[in-house]
This record gives structure tokens, sequence and C-alpha cells, in this order.
């Protein structure tokens, strides 16, 4: 492995622990002692260790017991028991309770060497296979943005031209036009791709809950906060992290973000430890974050420091010529979902399709079509089988959030405000739906 292996030695022998803490430092390893389960667990509240050493008999409490406790925080640590009163019934409860093996004193150094390195190498290959399922997901995502139009073409050479830099993006564009899609496909062609894309939904988040969703937090930092949780930063290490719906942040948080930016380095919630991360920042907002800026609501430092790189991405009006493509695509996945044959979809339909302005964007459209499978049932896409698609309303929109209200409220009287189904629909969450449904007033008709 490029990195150390870390391992915690937990005995109440000094001999014990000088000895095999000299063989674990010379073969390369990096090693550091407790001298009995309390020391070990405080330890472990505050730092990482990929292999844990423990003896069984310590005085207080044993290494049976602190194996359950260190199995009830970290399911997936490797810990090895050793004991000078080696019995079966004792070995038999040791892996029961999760050992990864047991081992008797006094120790043959070339035998505990070898089993130290059947250790490490499975810590390898488990994260070697995380690895190679972060590029698999990347790879299945890359092929998701579908459109022939100019205005698509250019945004795909804006991916193309900044996939393979380490620079900050913001993408910008309305809501439902496939922001996350482009920020995965960055992602995908850049050399992070072997590493996590680790996304959070802004908006959807309290201050106080992003704070810790971003950072992570410390045993005991706050109510409910029973264990040591990482951070997304800290999970984004080597990869990406992309921050959507980026202009909802509070300006406390804009600070925080602002430092971590500047320092890649960070604190946990409630913790005192600085925690390192090399992770590069995608940022999506269907906002001007300028005019942002300009009324004071967005820091400009904070601006400048997210905007190296701006892509911004056409809503559906303004890339009409994309419609037939994405309407065959969604045909094909939801029948491949569903398990149906293939459907066609007539002409007028299709003409009906092209026609409409789509103030939900790519994501009504693929709502649309869904829905027409499922309600249609046959293996054409009829007239009959699309909702009413009435440009009216739209025409009198004035602005962009006239178009998002109109759209929220036919969606959620489409599924008689049933919020879980709407907002599944609408791709979003229910405390992002709540928060629009409070923002422009709807009202279910009575």
């Amino acid at each position: 492995m490029a990195r150390k292996i870390s391992i915690l030695i937990v005995d109440d022998e000094d001999s014990v622990r000088d000895s095999l803490y000299s063989w674990f430092i010379e073969d390369g390893y990096a090693v550091e002692c407790a001298e009995d389960a309390l020391a070990a667990l405080s330890k472990l509240e505050s730092g990482n260790y990929d292999i844990i050493l423990a003896d069984i008999k310590m005085p207080g409490m044993d290494g049976l017991e602190m194996l359950r406790r260190i199995k009830t925080m970290r399911q997936e640590q490797i810990v090895i028991m050793m004991t000078a009163f080696a019995t079966v019934d004792t070995a038999v409860q040791a892996l029961k309770d999760g050992a990864f093996d047991y081992v008797t004193k006094p120790f043959d150094p070339d035998d505990l060497s070898h089993l130290i390195r059947n250790a490490s190498r499975q810590i390898a290959l488990e994260e070697e296979n995380e690895l190679l399922r972060e590029k698999v997901v990347s790879l299945e995502n890359i092929g998701d943005i579908v459109g022939d139009s100019e205005a698509m073409k250019r945004v795909l050479r804006d991916i193309e031209s900044v996939a393979q830099s380490n620079s900050s993006v913001v993408i910008t564009g309305e809501s439902g036009t496939g922001k996350e899609l482009v920020a995965r496909a960055i992602h995908s062609n850049s050399t992070r791709r072997f590493f996590p894309l680790v996304s959070v939904h802004c908006g959807a988040l309290t201050e106080s809950l992003l704070e810790s969703e971003l950072f992570g937090h410390e045993k005991g930092a706050f109510t409910g906060a029973i264990y040591n949780r990482k951070g997304r930063f800290e999970m984004a290490d080597n990869g990406t992290i992309f921050l959507d719906e980026i202009a909802t942040i509070s300006t406390k948080m804009q600070i925080d973000l602002l430092r971590v930016l500047e320092t890649k380095k960070f604190v946990r919630v409630g913790g005192n430890k600085e925690i390192s991360s090399d992770f590069r920042v995608i940022c999506a907002t269907n906002k001007d974050l300028k005019t942002l800026v300009e009324k004071g609501e967005f820091r400009e430092d904070l601006y400048y420091r997210l905007n190296v790189v701006n892509i911004s991405v056409p809503p559906l009006r303004e890339r009409a010529d994309d419609i037939p493509l994405l309407a065959e695509y969604f045909i094909k996945k939801y029948c491949h979902a569903m398990n149906r044959p293939p459907v066609t979809i007539e002409p007028q339909a299709l003409r009906r399709l092209s026609e409409f302005q789509y103030p939900g964007n790519v994501r009504e459209l693929e709502n649309i079509i869904e829905r027409a499978i499922v309600v249609g049932g046959g293996r054409k896409i009829t007239l009959n089988d699309l909702p009413a698609l009435h440009s009216t309303p739209v025409s009198q929109a004035e602005s962009l959030e006239d178009l998002e209200r109109v759209h929220i409220k036919m969606i959620l009287d489409k599924y008689d405000w049933n919020i879980s189904r709407a907002a599944r629909a609408l791709n979003v969450d229910r405390v992002t739906l709540y928060n629009k449904i409070s923002k422009y007033g709807l009202r279910q008709a009575q």
C-alpha cells in the first residue's frame, strides 16, 4: 500500500508493548500503544487505527469487552486478540465477537508479522474495491448528458476543457436543467475519478446540520452525537465535493467555507484536532451569485474563490432541438426500469412535447415520459397519454420564480398535494418542497 498501516498495541505489560512496538516500527508500520482498554478507547475517540492488537487479560475492562465496544462503534475495525492463557472457549468467543484472529504468548515474530501482513492485505483489498465502486458509478453517470444542440455542445466542450484541472467550478442554470449531471461528468473525466464524488444538498439542511455534514463531529459534540463521524470534506479526500444550492448557505457558513477552501484544513464540530483533506470543489446554483454579491447577501471573496470557472446549463426551452433525443432516452430508461417491451412515441405526441416550454426543464420532461409509459400501458405513447401541456401560464410568467411557482403548483395538484410523491416527481427532498410552498404561499384548493 502507498500509505503506512497504523497499529494500536493494547497491553498492560510494559515489556510486551515495548517489544511489539520495536518489531512493527522496524517493519515500517505507524505504531502507538495503550496500557489498558480505557486508554485505548480514549485514543479511538480522537483517531483511527487500521489494526488493533489487544491483550485479553487486563486489569479493569478486559480485552473481550473492549472488542465488543469497538465493534459497536466501528464494525469494520480489524482487532487481533492475544493472551498467555489460551483456551478453546476464549478463542471461539473472540472470533464470535468479531476478532480478525487470535494469537498466544510468547509470540514468534515471524508468525506475528505474517498475520499483520494478511490483515494489511485485507485493508488494501477493501480500499481498492471501494475505489472501483466509485469508478463504476462515475462511468455510469457520464452518459446521462443527452443533447446535440449547439447549446449543449458548448456545455460538453466546457466540461472537457475544465475536467483535467483542479480549479473550482460554479455550474449555473434553472432548476431541473441537469447541473448535478454536469458535475458528475467533470469528476468522471478528471484525474480524481478513481476517488469519491461527494454531494451535499446545502439548501436542504439547517446551518447546524450543514456544519456537521460538511466538517463531521466528535462524540458528545451535541445531543445525539453518540460516535465520531467523518464530514463530507474528509470523505472527499483526493476526490471532489459537489455543493448544490450554494447560494442558500448562511453568512457564517460562507466564512467557514472560505477558510476551508483556502487552507484545505478544518476541525470537526466539538473537536480540536485539525484535519487536512485534498479535495476539488464544484458548486451549483439557480441564482445569480454576482447579483447576490452586489446585494451583500454573498461574500465577494468567497464568490471569486468559487467562481474560477463558470458553466451555464441552458433551460430546455432554449434547446428544443434536444427534446426528441431526450424523450427517446427517457423512454428507453423507464422501459428498462419497468421491465417493459420497447415503446415508441407517435409524431403528434412528440410535436406536442416539442412545443411545450417546460418550466421544470429536463426534470419535467422526464416526469412526463415516465407517467406516459405508466398510464399508457401500450407499445406507443399517444396524445392521450400526455398530461395537459398548456403554455399560457408559462408565457404569462414574468420571472424565473413565476415559472417555478407555476410548475410546483401544477405538480402538487397533480399528486393531490401528497408531499412525498410531489417531491419525488420534482426530484427534491421534502424539506426543500416545504420551503418552496412557504416561499410562494401555495395553498391546496378546497
